[in-house]
C-alpha cells in the first residue's frame, strides 16, 4: 500500500467522524471520574504527623489506648519487649483514672491522705502510741475542712473511725473540736447518704451536754426531718439516746405549733396528749389539724419504722375523728404495718388496727404477715399483734392458712422461745395473768375512743374495775404459779377453770370465743401437731424454763377440757410418755426427771389438777419406788399425791407414802401464808 493511503486511514481511526457511534446503555458507559466538590475535606486514608520517638502519649491517646486494650482483652506477654509495652498501658490507665479523679473530686488528694492513715489506724497489731500520732496527724489535715468530706464515701468512713477512736486514745479537746466544727452543719449532713453515718456516731460519743447541744440543734426540724430518708434516722437515734425530758421535747414539736414556738410549757409528768389539751386550753381541732399535717406525708413516705413515729401515732389515735382515724387504719392495713409493730408503741398501733379494722382491713393485714409469721411471733412486742389476731378475726381459714401454717414448719423452736409459746398459751388459756403480765393485758384491751361504742365502753370500764381489783387480790397473795423455793407451792386450782374471755376484744369479732378457739386449735390440726412435738420431745420440754408452761397446759388438756374432746388418745400418749421419763433410772451425765428444778414442779402440778395422769405416772413409775425419790426435788412429786384433792389419787399412794411421811423420811410442804409476797 501507497504510503499516501496508510497516513490516510490512520486519520480515519483518529478522527470523531470515523467511529462508529456508541450505545446509551448505562452498563457498558465508563464512569467519569469523582471530582471533590470541598477541598477543604480531609484525604479518607491522610495519617497524623509522627511524633519523635520517646515522648508522652497525650489524654486523647492514653484513653484510646485504654479503650482498644479494653476492647482486644489482657493477653499474655510473649518476650521482654512485650511485657514492657503492656507495663506502659496499664501505667497509662492509672495515670488517666488519677487525672480523672482529681478533675471530678476537688478535694481527692486529702481523701486519698485520710485513706491511707484510715488503713494504718484500723490496723490490730499497731501499739496505741502509734495510733494516737496516726490520729492526730489525720485531724490534723480533716481541721476547717471536715464539713466539706464528710459527705464523700471514703473520707466519711476515715471520720467516724477517728471520732470513734479518739475516745480511746486521743485528748477528749480533739473530739471536743470535731462537734464544735460539725455542729453548725448538723442539720445538712443529717440530710446526706454518707455523713448521716458520722452524725449518729456523734451522738453515740457526744457527752451529756454535746448531745444536750445537738438536741437543740434540732429543734424547730423534727417534722421536717421525720419526712426526709435519712434524716428520720437522725432523729430516731437522738430520741432513743435521749433522757424523758429530751423525748417529750421531740414529741411535743408533732403535736401542736405552740408547743415549738413556746418552750417549758410542760414537764415530763404531763405525758398523755389528753391531758395537755386539757391542761393549756388547746384547741382539739388544731391539733388534730397540725398532727394530720405532719403525720400524713410521713405514712404516704411510708417512713413507718421508727418509734417516735409510733409514739406521736398512738397518742393521736386518742384524740383523732371518727373519719380520721378511719383513714389511718386503712392506710396502715397491708404490709406496712409489718414494720411498725417491732415496737411496744407500735405494736399497739397493731392491735387497734385489727381490733378497729373492717373485714377487708383485717384480710390485707393478715396477708401483708405471709412469709413473716414465724419471725413476728419471736419478736416480744409483735406476738402481741398476733395474738390479737386469734382473738378477734372470725375468718378462721385465712388464719390456718396464713397464720398457723407457718407457726406449725417451726413449732419446737416456737415452744421454747419466752416470746412465741404466749401465741400457743393464749389458745391453750386465754389471757391468763400468770403467763401474760398486766401491760401485756392493758395492750389488748386498748381501744379508739371515737371508733368504740357507748356499749363497748361500759363493758370496757367493766372489765377494767374487775381487772384492777383481780391485780390487787394477786399482788397481796403473791405472783400466781411461781416457785421461790422448796417451801413454795404452786396454787393452780384457779388456773384452769373456763377462760374469762376480755369484753373489748370479743366485742370485736361476731364469732363466739370458744368457737374460734376450737376451730383455730382443732379444726386447723394445731393441736394435733403440738401434742406430738411434746411427746417427741418431752424431755427437752419438761427441762426447760419456758417450754415446760406449754407441756403442762397441752397435758391437762387445756382450759375447759377443749382437747379431751376429739384428742384423748393422744393425750393419754403424752401422759405415757412423760410417765416413761419418770421411770427411766437415775443417770450420773443426765439430771433425771424427778430432780430437775422444772420439771419436778410440772409433774407436781400435773398430778394435782389430772387424776388421769397421776394413775398413768404412779402405775409406770412410782409404784414401790417412792422411798428412792422421798429427798430432794423429787419429794414434791412423791408429796403431790397426798396433797391431791382427789380422793381416788390419795388412795393410790396412802399405802405406800404415809409411812414415809410418818417416819419423817418424806414431808409435805405447808403452804405460803396470805399476805406474805
Amino acid at each position: 500500500m501507497a504510503p499516501e493511503k496508510q497516513q490516510l486511514l490512520k486519520k480515519r481511526k483518529r478522527g470523531p467522524s470515523s467511529q462508529p457511534p456508541q450505545k446509551t446503555n448505562p452498563n457498558f458507559s465508563k464512569k467519569p471520574k469523582s471530582v471533590d466538590s470541598n477541598p477543604l475535606k480531609k484525604k479518607k486514608f491522610s495519617h497524623p504527623p509522627r511524633k519523635p520517638l520517646g515522648a508522652k502519649p497525650s489524654l486523647l491517646q492514653k484513653e484510646k489506648i485504654v479503650s482498644r486494650e479494653t476492647s482486644e482483652g489482657v493477653k499474655q506477654p510473649k518476650d521482654e519487649a512485650s511485657r514492657r509495652t503492656k507495663s506502659k498501658w496499664f501505667s497509662c490507665l492509672q495515670e488517666l483514672t488519677e487525672e480523672r479523679k482529681k478533675k471530678r473530686k476537688a478535694k481527692y488528694t486529702l481523701q486519698h491522705e485520710l485513706a491511707l492513715l484510715w488503713e494504718k489506724m484500723r490496723r490490730r497489731d499497731i501499739t496505741k502510741e502509734e495510733r494516737s500520732k496516726v490520729i492526730t496527724e489525720a485531724l490534723k489535715k480533716m481541721k476547717g475542712k471536715i464539713p466539706e468530706i464528710a459527705g464523700s464515701h471514703v473520707s466519711s468512713r476515715v471520720l467516724q473511725v477517728s471520732l470513734y477512736t479518739c475516745i480511746k486514745y486521743c485528748q477528749p479537746l480533739e473530739k471536743n473540736s470535731i462537734c464544735d466544727e460539725l455542729r453548725p452543719h448538723f442539720l445538712i449532713l443529717a440530710q446526706n447518704k454518707y455523713a448521716v453515718h458520722l452524725v449518729n456516731k456523734m451522738l453515740d460519743n457526744a457527752s451529756k451536754s454535746q448531745l444536750d447541744g445537738f438536741m437543740s440543734s434540732l429543734s424547730g426540724h423534727v417534722a421536717s426531718l421525720l419526712r426526709h430518708q435519712f434524716g428520720s434516722a437522725v432523729v430516731e437515734h437522738a430520741f432513743n439516746l435521749g433522757n424523758a425530758t429530751q423525748k417529750k421535747t421531740l414529741l411535743l414539736e408533732l403535736y401542736s405549733t405552740e408547743f415549738r414556738l413556746f418552750k417549758g410549757l410542760t414537764t415530763t409528768s404531763e405525758g398523755r396528749l389528753v391531758d395537755l389539751i386539757s391542761r393549756h386550753g388547746l384547741q382539739k381541732v388544731s391539733v388534730i389539724e397540725h398532727m394530720s399535717s405532719v403525720l400524713q406525708p410521713i405514712l404516704k413516705k411510708e417512713i413507718v419504722d421508727h418509734s417516735i413515729v409510733h409514739a406521736a401515732l398512738l397518742e393521736f389515735f386518742s384524740i383523732a375523728d371518727k373519719s380520721i382515724a378511719a383513714d389511718i387504719i386503712q392506710q396502715l392495713s397491708g404490709p406496712i404495718l409489718v414494720r411498725m409493730i417491732h415496737t411496744r408503741d407500735g405494736s399497739r398501733i397493731g392491735v387497734l388496727c385489727v381490733k378497729h379494722g373492717t373485714a377487708k382491713e383485717r384480710k390485707k393485714i393478715i396477708k401483708g404477715m405471709k412469709g413473716h409469721v414465724q419471725k413476728i411471733s419471736l419478736d416480744p412486742h409483735g406476738n402481741m399483734v398476733l395474738t390479737c389476731i386469734l382473738c378477734v378475726v372470725d375468718d378462721t381459714k385465712l388464719i390456718a392458712k396464713v397464720i398457723i401454717q407457718e407457726l406449725q414448719s417451726g413449732l419446737k423452736e416456737l415452744i421454747l422461745d419466752k416470746n412465741g409459746r404466749r401465741l400457743l398459751l393464749q389458745l391453750l388459756h386465754p389471757y391468763s395473768s400468770r403467763y401474760f403480765s398486766p401491760d401485756d393485758l392493758a395492750a389488748l384491751d386498748l381501744t379508739i375512743p371515737s371508733l368504740s361504742t357507748a356499749e363497748g365502753k361500759k363493758l370496757e370500764a367493766n372489765m377494767k374495775t374487775d381487772r384492777e381489783s383481780k391485780l390487787s387480790e394477786t399482788h397481796q397473795s403473791g405472783p400466781v404459779g411461781t416457785d421461790n423455793g422448796p417451801d413454795v407451792i404452786d396454787d393452780v386450782k384457779d388456773d384452769n377453770s373456763a377462760p374469762k374471755e376480755s369484753h373489748s376484744l370479743s366485742d370485736k369479732g361476731k364469732k363466739d370465743p370458744s368457737l374460734r378457739r376450737s376451730e383455730i386449735l382443732i379444726d386447723s390440726r394445731l393441736a394435733e401437731t403440738l401434742i406430738n412435738a411434746c411427746i417427741d420431745n418431752a424431755a427437752e420440754f419438761l427441762r426447760s424454763n419456758f417450754a415446760k408452761d406449754v407441756i403442762y397446759e397441752v397435758a391437762v388438756g387445756g382450759a375447759g377440757g377443749i382437747l379431751w374432746q376429739t384428742l384423748t388418745d393422744k393425750l393419754d400418749a403424752l401422759h405415757v410418755a412423760i410417765s416413761q421419763l419418770g421411770a427411766a433410772p437415775k443417770v450420773e451425765l443426765q439430771e433425771h426427771v424427778f430432780e430437775n428444778f422444772h420439771s419436778s414442779r410440772v409433774i407436781r402440778k400435773l398430778i394435782l389438777e389430772c387424776p388421769r395422769f397421776a394413775d398413768t405416772l404412779w402405775k409406770l413409775a412410782l409404784k414401790d419406788r417412792c422411798k428412792l425419790w422421798a429427798q430432794g426435788h423429787s419429794c414434791k412429786v412423791v408429796a403431790a399425791y397426798m396433797e391431791s384433792s382427789n380422793q381416788e389419787v390419795k388412795g393410790l399412794a396412802s399405802s405406800e407414802v404415809q409411812p414415809l411421811l410418818e417416819s419423817g423420811l418424806l414431808k409435805i410442804l405447808d403452804k405460803k401464808p396470805e399476805g406474805q409476797s
